[in-house]
């Protein structure tokens, strides 16, 4: 199973984590699982950028984004290259290292 390497951020892991989870799980649902509790205002449906992170190493090992993501980006705080939706980036072989951006567009935080 990959792994995924969580940068140090305030609020989701402030230590930083590591996690692994099945190939074909989305980053989000990943993050979920393991009680890191990434904003997703959407409920994962590619409708809102909550779930935004930057991809710091393993990029090329995710499915390529499709339009509406790429869409949805071009709205996401601090967006970068490397940016995808997490909920929308599924996981391969390879291990990646993500960042979760210090802001969202959310002004109020979701309860899920």
């Amino acid at each position: 199973m990959p792994i995924i390497k969580i940068l140090p951020h305030p609020e989701y892991a402030p230590q930083g984590a590591e996690i692994e989870a099945p190939i074909g799980t989305s980053i989000c649902e990943a993050l979920l699982d393991h009680d890191i509790k990434i904003e997703h205002a959407c409920e994962m449906s590619c409708a809102c950028t909550t779930c935004h992170v930057v991809v710091r190493e393993g990029y090329d090992s995710l499915n390529e984004p499709e339009e509406g993501e790429e869409d949805m980006l071009d709205r996401a705080w601090g967006l970068e290259p490397q940016s995808r939706l997490s909920c929308q980036a599924i996981l391969a072989q390879r291990n990646v290292t993500i960042e979760i951006p210090k802001y969202s567009i959310n002004h109020a935080k979701e309860n899920h």
